[in-house]
Order: structure tokens, then C-alpha cells, then sequence
């Protein structure tokens, strides 16, 4: 059944702040679009902890943004993503992350490669990390970050989003 509002709003407990400088994000605590309508998600209930379910979209966006301002230093974003058998349109599709600091900032991108078959047919584990730089010149250093396939139109689906952290970059 579809919704009469189809995106989907992140919630803000599912966006855990395990220090100043480092935060995990649960399924739920993404932007999804689409993701209220259960012909192309199937989101987790809440409280439980399973991926979010991309059945089939020809839009992927799906974004984060931390609830604070980040200390000025170099960052780590990590998503936990799992192609499942049987996925589609994932391997031919330009898939990015990108990232930026600030609502007016500029996003830094990186396209990611996700495959979707491997030799016994079980799912495959992708975890592609994104490093970006806070500098603090700015008032609002929140991070906006996501994953975006906008621009092919082809259908795309079977990919699991067990959620993202962001953590600062050990300097030596």
C-alpha cells in the first residue's frame, strides 16, 4: 500500500551521539525518498535492529545529517550496505556518496561500486567510507551526507542499509 506522504523522515533517536565527534545512524534515522511507500522500502519496525530494504526504486537518495555542529578535523563516513541475491541495477548505476559541511557547503563526492553477484550466490558486504574536512570558519559545521543514484532513471533494487557512522580520523 502507498502512502499519501512517500519520503521518509529520518527520527531523530535513531541518530546516536557516542561523543562530540562521533555518531552511528540507524536505517531509520535516514531521509529515505520513497521510503514510506512499501512498493520500493521496507524500513525496519521501529526499536528493531534490521536494514532498511531497497526493493526497487529508480531514485536512490538516502541522507544524513548530524544533529550537531562537528569539531573542526578530518572525518570517516562509513555506510554498512548488503546486496542481497537476486539484486538488480545496482552494478550498472553511477552510486555516490557525498558529503558536505554546513547547508551552504559544496559536496565532495565519491562514486562506489557495489556487486551484485559473487561465485555462491550469497549476499556480499560492502562497506565504502567517504573522508571529508571540518574546518572551523563556519558557524554551522553539521554534516550532510548520503547515498545518491539520480541520473540513470533505471530501476535499482535489493540492497540492505544496516546504517552509517561518522568518526573522526586518528592523526599520528
Amino acid at each position: 500500500m502507498s502512502s499519501n506522504k512517500p519520503h521518509y523522515d529520518a527520527e531523530s533517536d535513531e541518530i546516536l551521539k557516542r561523543d562530540s565527534q562521533r555518531w552511528t545512524f540507524k536505517p531509520r534515522g535516514f531521509n529515505i525518498i520513497w521510503g514510506l511507500d512499501e512498493r520500493y522500502w521496507k524500513l525496519p519496525e521501529k526499536g528493531k535492529v534490521e536494514p532498511a530494504e531497497l526493493l526497487q526504486v529508480c531514485w536512490l537518495e538516502l541522507t544524513g545529517t548530524t544533529k550537531d555542529s562537528l569539531p573542526e578535523g578530518k572525518y570517516e563516513i562509513k555506510f554498512k550496505l548488503e546486496v542481497k541475491p537476486g539484486a538488480f541495477g545496482l552494478s550498472n548505476s553511477p552510486i555516490f556518496m557525498m558529503a558536505k559541511v554546513g547547508k551552504r557547503g559544496r559536496y565532495k563526492w565519491n562514486k562506489i561500486k557495489l556487486q551484485e553477484k559473487n561465485s555462491d550466490n550469497r549476499p556480499v558486504i560492502v562497506e565504502p567510507t567517504f573522508q571529508i574536512e571540518v574546518k572551523g570558519t563556519t558557524d554551522d559545521n553539521k554534516l550532510y551526507f548520503g547515498l545518491y543514484e539520480v541520473w540513470t532513471g533505471k530501476w535499482k533494487g535489493g540492497l540492505l542499509i544496516h546504517g552509517a557512522t561518522v568518526d573522526p580520523v586518528m592523526r599520528p
